[in-house]
């Protein structure tokens, strides 16, 4: 099962994804949440980081601790 976040503003529920891209520094890990499961769904959080929400909009946001 992905890892998954409700909304408390609007009560939509996200999933957690990860995709390796190409940066100037070299590979790195984006994370994002959607609302559909996609391919790179994450089946936890990533250790050292929280989930937010965004006041004004009610997304979801991943933060470092």
């Amino acid at each position: 099962m992905s890892y998954s976040v409700q909304s408390k503003k609007t009560g939509t529920t996200y999933f957690l994804h990860g995709r390796e891209t190409e940066s100037r520094g070299g590979k790195r890990l984006l994370y994002f949440f959607s609302k559909e499961v996609k391919d790179g769904a994450l089946e936890a959080l990533p250790e050292g980081f929280v989930v937010t929400e965004s006041e004004k909009t009610g997304l979801p946001l991943l933060k470092r601790a």
